[in-house]
Order: structure tokens, then sequence, then C-alpha cells
């Protein structure tokens, strides 16, 4: 992969790697960092003459968290922030690409296919393979047992199938969702492997997807959440899912929503009002609370009624099946993704434009901000080992 020219950041991580040829023991977050894409006055267009798209590989066991590693490698922020996975065993990750500068037209951006899998094991870093999905490749997520990955295609309406073998990208199918309208965003398998959930953007619908080998069928019940549901967790357990409800993006109070997996069918059991354009969300390691980061009118240009200068995160206590608020504070400009740390008590929000992530430590249930984490460019996805 010539175009992937890796480099590599200096610091007592990187030291370790190389004085035993393997990664530093570490618990490790990974963004998405999408460079192509800005927002001007509230409209979203291609930069200028813009570095390669990057990944962040971010040690969060030591606080405050500190980036140790940056791979050049395509992504993009359109779709939901779930557009990285890292293994369990954080040896590798997988990150797609929904869109990219056309090479023949530096104004416009086009949709992207790409599928790029990175080799966390090799110092520094590396790509290692790139194979294509489908247009607007977006969401991606691998089951449990690491054999079967899954990639929501947003632009054209359909789900790439690829088996995993050595670490390594196989197809093995694809999986036309009916319509391209449906604009398939994130997807999570629950801990059988068995089962996965698909949130679908355009047509406000998460169906139940059923999975034997590479064959996946969708379920004829779907689920029904709120309006344009986007980003899709699913907690520790495999007993509760979390989708966010991004709504019209125009100033009304937007919604988060609770599925309940213990019963058959699967069943919307609560929905609670959570802010403006909920776009991150994360249930904790345990299970127990829920972040949400809402971008309320933080991409509208100033002379919108609806422009605010910040997003906010807000953090729910997940008591059974219903949210009960706990805290909130500011955050970034178009907030993406959120993450835990894997003792819960660092979260990480990342803002593309303010070109990080903030950083707050989650302690006796309040939310106490430490220094932002600079990134460089705008991370649209975060993903961690843990659930």
């Amino acid at each position: 992969m010539g175009r992937s020219n890796i480099v590599w950041i200096i610091g007592a991580f990187a030291v370790a790697c190389v004085a035993s040829a393997k990664p530093a023991p570490a618990d490790l977050a990974v963004t998405a960092n999408d460079s192509h894409s800005t927002n001007v006055e509230g409209v979203v267009g291609p930069a200028k003459n813009p570095p390669p798209d990057t990944i962040s590989v971010i040690d969060v066991a030591q606080y405050p968290p500190k980036v140790v590693a940056t791979v050049e490698a395509p992504t993009s922020v359109v779709g939901a922030p779930t557009s990285i996975w890292i293994a369990p065993d954080e040896s590798y990750l997988i990150v797609t690409a929904a869109t990219k500068i056309e090479p023949q037209n530096p104004d416009k951006i086009v949709s992207d296919d790409r599928v790029s899998v990175v080799d966390l094991t090799s110092v520094p870093p590396r790509v290692v393979q790139q194979v294509t999905a489908g247009e607007g490749a977006s969401g991606v997520s691998v089951s449990r047992d690491g054999t079967l990955a899954l990639v929501a295609n947003r632009t054209e309406g359909t789900l790439s199938i690829f088996t995993v073998r050595s670490k390594r990208l196989e197809p093995a199918g694809k999986l036309d969702l009916g319509s391209t309208k449906g604009m398939p965003s994130s997807i999570a398998f629950l801990p059988d492997g068995k089962t996965a959930l698909l949130t679908r953007y355009g047509d406000n619908m998460t169906n139940v997807l059923h999975i034997e080998g590479t064959k996946v069928n969708v379920d004829e019940r779907p689920l029904t959440t709120g309006v344009s549901p986007d980003t899709l967790d699913i907690n520790r357990d495999g007993t509760l899912a979390a989708i966010s409800n991004m709504g019209r993006g125009n100033g009304d109070i937007d919604t988060v929503s609770l599925i309940d997996l213990t019963r058959t069918p699967f069943r919307t059991v609560e929905t609670v009002s959570v802010g403006h354009s909920p776009e991150g969300l994360k249930f904790s390691p345990d299970g127990k609370f829920l972040a949400v980061a809402n971008v309320e009118g933080s991409t509208k240009p100033p002379s919108s009624s609806f422009y605010n200068n910040h997003g906010t995160l807000v953090v729910f206590a997940v008591e059974d099946d219903s949210l009960r608020r706990l805290a909130d504070a500011p955050i970034g400009r178009w907030s993406q993704g959120v993450a835990f740390s894997k003792d819960g008590h660092t979260i990480l929000v990342g803002s593309m434009i303010d070109r990080g992530l903030d950083v707050f430590r989650w302690d006796d249930g309040k939310l106490i901000a430490g220094p932002k984490l600079e990134i460089g460019s705008g991370p649209a996805a975060i993903r961690t080992a843990w659930p």
C-alpha cells in the first residue's frame, strides 16, 4: 500500500514497541479522521488541498489519554461515527470510507467504497489490505468470534459481507436491502454472532439480521424507534441496544431509543428526548450508563436561529429498560463518536470542526472536563476493543 505513507508518533508507547517488536500492553481507542471534509458557515464541502485522511491510535490507559500513532488511511464523516472497528486483542483494525474528493475535480466530494485493514502489531502500524465494499461504505462491525465482517453501504443501500481469515478480509457476498433510499448506517452483532441490528437512516427503520455462516437474511419485522435512526450500540451483555434518532436536523428536539433484546421478537421499550441531533452514542463498559453526544446546531451558519457554538454531552443512568438523565457538559462543534475507557472513568468525544477530542473524567455521576486531545483533522468515528 504505497499510498499509506504511515507516520509513527514517537513516545513512551512507541519506544516500548520498538524494544520488544510487539505492541506494549495498552488500552487503545482508535479514531477515523476525515481531512477532506469541512463545514464553513454551515455548508459541508471539500477542503482545499487537504492532507490525507488518517487513523489515530490513542492510549486511554493513562490520563489524560495520549495519541501514540497516526496511520494514513481513507475514511469519511458521512454516516454514523461507527466507520472504524478494532479487534478485541488490539492487533488490527478495519476502517471504511464513504466519501472522497473526486480526483478529476477537487471542488467535489463523491462516494467512496474502500475498506482498509491496519496491522497494529507492526512497528510502525501499517495498512496491510485494502478492498472494496459498496458505494458509501460506512458502518462496520465484526462478529465477536472474529470470523465475519459486515459493512453498511450508505449510498448504495446494500450490506457487504466479508469472511475474516488471518486478519484479512475476503468478499463473501452482498445483501440488497431493497432501496437506495434506505441509507444503512450502523451495524452491530449480538454476542451470539447469529444476529445483528442495522439502522436505516433514510427510511426510519432498524432491521434485525439473521446470520448463518455467510448468509444474511433480513427479519420481516423492522423495529421502529424514531426519525432517522443512525448510531447504534449494544451493551456488553447483549440485553439492550441503544439507537440515536437524528431527526430532521432542523432545530427540533431529537431522541434516543432502547431496544429490549431479551424478548422475542425484539422491541423498542424506551424513547427519550436528549437534545438536537444525537450523533454519538455509547454504553459504558459495564452497561450502567449511556453517553450521548448532541450536535446542538453547531453545524448551522451563525445566522441560523438554531445555531449553537458548541455541542452537548449527556450521560444517562441505564435502569432496567429505562434512562435517567444524570449529567451534561458542553463539547466541541459537529460532535461525532463517543468512547469510554476500559475502566469506564474516561469519556472521549470527537469534534469535526474543532479537530480533536473532548476528554472527561466520569466519577460519582459528575463530568469533569480535562485537556482537549488535539488530532489535527476531524475525528469522524471512534472505537475501542471492549464493548
